[in-house]
């Protein structure tokens, strides 16, 4: 199995044991970036700590958040945004993490690096905004960093998230469109295929071959955008032929506002994500 660059695992612990944690968790551990017994979690619900237990075979749980602090030597804040005060209190009690000998990723929507900081200004840390398909090593994740932050802290977000996906690092006014875009973007994408694997049932497919075209047709459309550099108008325009089948699909998507009605739903998210990091949001 492949390790760090320093030839040992990466201590890391995950405050918070939702989905993106434990897909972030198993992909490093996939990925060889960390060990099952190097991984920590913290979680006040001992259920959910349990299941994640057997399904990554980590033993290191505990509902104690200085627990994880103690412990590892990447701290990551996957937790909802009016919980990460709470979380930062416990924290930074642990004078690694105060003193700034700990690495803090937060992956919490909309909470600026300010707000995480607070009065410390010696805490290091990076915010992140990845996307579940790291779960399959395919996440587009985007980072940026903090005042106290080095470029090694940097240089390992990248690492880490590259592992279980693509990361780049961007200023972090551009986070909140991120999360609107490649953050909620996959629901939009899942919401896509299960449309076009209706139509393919409609049109009298069985429901498992329309799911699978449609999933395959999904993801090689994203592979040559990927691979050939093109933009995807010029990819598009060559598919629809004068006169054929998917000029008229693309006439009926056209009608129906289509374009308009992905990209309102990319800034409405982007607005929330501003949101839930406001004092007193409404989640």
């Amino acid at each position: 199995m492949a390790s760090s660059n320093d030839g040992k695992f990466i201590s890391i612990g995950f405050i918070g044991a939702g989905s993106m944690a434990t897909a972030i968790a198993k992909g490093l551990i996939d990925a060889g970036i960390t060990s099952p017994s190097t991984t920590y979690f913290s979680d006040q619900n001992e259920s959910k700590l349990a299941e994640l237990g057997n399904l990554i075979g980590c033993k290191n749980f505990s509902t104690d958040n200085k627990y994880v602090a103690a412990n590892v030597q990447v701290i990551v804040l996957a937790v909802k945004p009016h919980i990460v005060p709470i979380v930062m209190k416990d924290i930074k009690s642990n004078s690694k993490v105060s003193r700034g000998e700990s690495l803090v990723i937060s992956i919490a929507a909309g909470v600026t690096i300010a707000k995480i900081v607070g009065d410390i200004p010696s805490l290091r840390v990076v915010r992140v905004m990845p996307n579940t398909p790291c779960l399959v090593g395919a996440t587009a994740a985007a980072y940026c960093r903090g005042g106290a932050a080095t470029q090694a802290d940097a240089d390992l977000t990248k690492l880490l998230f590259s592992a279980v996906g693509v990361a780049r690092e961007v200023e972090e006014k551009y986070l909140d469109a991120i999360t609107g875009l490649s953050g909620s973007g996959p629901a939009y994408i899942f919401v896509l295929i299960e449309a076009l694997a209706d139509g393919g049932v409609r049109a009298g497919l069985s429901r498992s071959l329309a799911q699978t075209m449609a999933a395959q047709t999904v993801f090689g459309a994203a592979k040559m955008v990927l691979e050939t550099g093109k933009h995807p108008g010029q990819l598009k325009d060559a598919v629809a032929s004068p006169g054929g089948t998917t000029i008229a699909g693309l006439h009926v998507l056209e009608k129906a506002g289509f374009r308009g009605i992905l990209m309102d739903a990319v800034l409405a998210a982007t607005n929330r994500a501003a949101e839930l990091g406001m004092p007193k949001s409404k989640l």
